[in-house]
């Protein structure tokens, strides 16, 4: 594509024809500088330019360089930039409702090239929804940053009385489908302006272009411990800079040992992203020794696709045939940034082997790509790049009994270099070591300089994984248990691991103890919860070895939010929940269903349930086919205290809740690639999925749309495909943002163990 400066004549030549819809957010700025009246004079906006995508009125497609400015709770898009065109009015405007919602659909051919797509819509009025197009998945993220901190601004308003809420009911939100509405105010007064995205000629440049001059928005911290697997990983080699780890642990599976190369790369992980999932031929001959030569077969929802691919293996050894082979790719972005991408072999009928290959199947593999927190003062950006790949046991101890030579001349070896061709194709890159999103830009009319900390959520900035393996449960204790152990074991060293124990246990009901006074009811006396009188459709488990049921695990699989989290980021070992687990269904239905505690064959709604003080509903609605609804059960010994943080959110709107409603996933048992994919780092499900609320006399029921994200339809796909040999552990909370609130305590857990779809029953009336 041609690069142009100007949005005109970007769009005059074919960028396309007319003005239709898309609604759109971005990321988090701080308020702005319109002057027109809305949010103040003076402050900073969050601004760029985008590609406004859809299909007009008469059905042609459209996509126009426009420029999106995010200003407090305000969204505007102009045809020019605000900032260098004094005086110009917005073409769309409107304000971030509390029921607008923002998703990101990966991946998307627009205009000829790879664009990342970001979906704006009402979750109250499907109807109303339009997208945006940005080059890079960094511009996409930022975007979708700068529109979870205007949402936080629009809760802040809410919170603070009914007639803040009022006044915010009768302004219009921002709807960029359908006609454009007449805007009659000019923007002026920009004081300062972050921008995201280097004008209409970057994004008139295909997503390979991966960005120059780039400012730091704020890293991941990379996780010192490998918290997510429970693996013991030893490292074996070391190739070029990046090792070679081997699982030597004693696997249950049996069907292949699990190696990895892990890498620091001096790129932001949006581009590391970028450069691994293009399928540029001229670029991957640069760093990838095998697989280079890769052509696309079919893309699907933006988040996964199928690739065809060739190599020449006779460096290896010159007995081997010329190969070919077909995989696909899933990928993904975390809540906390980091970039999973998995690798399955596949089959595609319309591609047969090629004349004088051998087909073959490439290694199951996936590649993760974090953000290294860097110094303060330094400007350069860093990685953690692992990548992961199963091989077949019996090769892998042929290749080590017979030392590095062999192994050398392995296929798999030259799939772990590919860590190490990644590494020093972007150290002989300079322009790939910046990030392409970010820069600020001072007004004439202000010297005013904001700190663009003052813009992101520190909560983003999480660096330890919430749940931890059953080895490393003992890693988090407060100063007085360590106190006591030590004394212990000076008298007696055999007693250590019996005290550690001891210590967790006595640290996690002390925290249930202070969750109970401070979240239920102290003045009503506690009830006596006997789990057998109520009847799901799910059994509870006997024993560890028993299937298809749940049980309740107790919190010191998870790691929280400790006392002093707002000061140095510490999480503790999670203590016992605070409600108790009464019961699980396990419905299969037509589509999904809300409000399952009204249906007359619920628990909530048999005599027991009714005399029970407080009961939690958590509906999690799994898209497949037929559709399932796995609904827990959560029960309290005594009424919520409506002062606590706990009657806040029951009892709070609809917004506080998707900011505080986290979830925290854990695969203890299952394939690796499913763990990979499921992580274990907490999640704010109102912030990733669509999430409805009902609150009636003794319970609250939070109705979660799993389908209504594409990413998660992705994963819990792939989970379907295993759940019958899975066992996974949830952990329930309400996450803690002040410090009154700390230390947090889990709300409650549930162990799945090894689902059947086929034994969910009809939810019938």
């Amino acid at each position: 594509m041609e690069t142009t400066a100007n949005p005109k004549k970007a769009g005059s030549e074919g960028l396309l024809d007319r003005e239709g819809g898309s609604d759109s957010s971005g990321r988090g700025g701080g308020s702005s500088g319109s002057g027109d009246g809305e949010g103040g004079k003076g402050g900073g906006a969050v601004g760029g330019w985008v590609f406004h995508v859809g299909v007009n009125s008469i059905g042609h497609e459209y996509c126009h360089a426009r420029f999106l400015l995010i200003r407090g709770k305000y969204v505007l898009m102009y045809k020019r930039d605000p900032h260098e065109n004094r005086g110009i009015k917005p073409i769309r405007k409107g304000i971030i409702g509390p029921t607008t919602m923002v998703e990101e659909l990966g991946r998307r051919k627009v205009n000829h090239g790879d664009f990342y797509i970001i979906q704006f819509f009402n979750r109250l009025d499907e109807t109303k929804k339009g997208e945006i197009a940005c080059p890079t998945a960094g511009e996409a993220r930022k975007w979708i940053e700068a529109f979870d901190h205007a949402k936080q601004q629009v809760e802040n308003e809410l919170s603070r009385g009914a007639s803040t809420r009022n006044k915010l009911n009768l302004e219009e939100e921002i709807n960029l489908d359908g006609h454009r509405p007449r805007v009659r105010r000019y923007a002026y007064e920009l004081r300062k302006l972050i921008r995201i995205g280097q004008g209409p000629e970057t994004l008139l440049r295909q997503s390979s272009k991966l960005g120059e001059n780039v400012r730091s928005d704020g890293f991941m911290e990379m996780d010192t411990g490998d918290a997510i697997e429970a693996h013991e990983w030893k490292c074996v080699r070391t190739l070029n800079g990046v090792r070679i780890f081997e699982d030597v642990s004693d696997s249950k599976s049996g069907k292949g040992v699990l190696v990895k190369a892990v890498g620091v790369v001096d790129a932001s992980a949006d581009n590391v992203f970028e450069v691994v999932l293009s399928l540029d031929r001229h670029k991957r001959y640069e760093w990838d020794m095998l697989t280079g030569d890769l052509e696309l077969l079919d893309s699907y929802d933006g988040h996964y696709d199928v690739v065809y691919g060739t190599y020449d293996p006779k460096y290896l050894t010159r007995w081997q045939s010329k190969r070919d082979f077909v995989f696909s790719r899933q990928w993904f972005r975390g809540q906390d940034g980091t970039y999973t991408i998995l690798q399955f072999p596949a089959v595609h009928k319309k591609h047969p082997p090629k004349s004088g290959y051998r087909r073959t199947k490439i290694n199951p593999s996936t590649w993760e790509i974090k953000c290294l927190n860097m110094p303060m003062g330094s400007n350069g950006k860093k990685c953690f790049v692992t990548q992961m790949l199963e091989m077949h046991s019996s090769r892998w101890f042929k290749w080590k009994k017979n030392g590095s030579s062999k192994f050398e001349k392995s296929i798999p070896c030259a799939l772990l270099s590919q860590v190490s061709g990644l590494k020093e194709y972007i150290e002989a890159n300079p322009a790939l070591k910046f990030e392409s999103s970010t820069t600020v830009v001072h007004s004439k009319l202000s010297d005013v300089s904001i700190s663009n900390g003052e813009y992101f959520d520190t909560d983003v900035q999480d660096e330890f994984y919430d749940a931890i393996a059953a080895e490393s449960s003992s890693s988090s204790e407060d100063e007085d248990s360590d106190d006591q152990e030590d004394e212990l074991n000076k008298k007696d060293p055999k007693v250590k691991l019996k005290n550690v124990s001891w210590a967790i246990t006595s640290l996690a009901l002390k925290r249930k103890s202070v969750a109970d006074a401070k979240e239920l009811d102290p003045t009503v006396a506690p009830i006596a919860i006997e789990p057998g009188q109520f009847h799901c459709s799910l059994n509870k488990g006997k024993d560890d070895n028993d299937t298809n049921c749940w049980a309740s695990p107790s919190g010191t699989g998870f790691m929280i939010r400790g006392k002093t989290y707002l000061k140095d980021n510490s999480k503790v070992v999670g203590g016992d929940p605070l409600l108790k687990l009464i019961g699980v269904d396990w419905f299969k239905v037509d589509k999904a269903i809300d409000s399952v505690a009204l249906h007359p064959r619920c628990l909530v709604q048999t005599e027991a349930g009714k005399k029970l003080p407080f009961i939690l509903i958590i509906n999690l609605q799994v898209p497949a086919k037929p559709n399932y609804c796995l609904v827990l059960y959560y029960a309290s010994e005594r009424p919520v205290n409506g002062s606590s943080l706990l009657g806040k959110f029951v009892d709070g709107n609809d917004m506080f809740r998707d900011s505080r409603f986290k979830l925290i996933p854990s695969i203890v048992e299952g394939y690796w690639m499913v763990k990979r994919a499921v992580g274990t780092k907490a999640c704010l499900l109102g912030k990733a999925v669509t999430c409805k609320y009902l609150r009636q006399d003794n319970f609250f029921e939070i109705d979660v749309d799993i389908g209504s994200s594409s990413v998660a339809r992705s994963v819990i796909g792939l989970v379907l495909g295993y759940v019958t040999s899975l066992v996974v552990d949830l952990a329930i909370l309400i996450e803690a943002k002040e410090e009154s609130e700390l230390p947090e305590y889990i709300l409650g857990t549930v162990r799945l163990n090894r689902l059947r779809p086929d034994t969910a029953v009809p939810l019938e009336d």
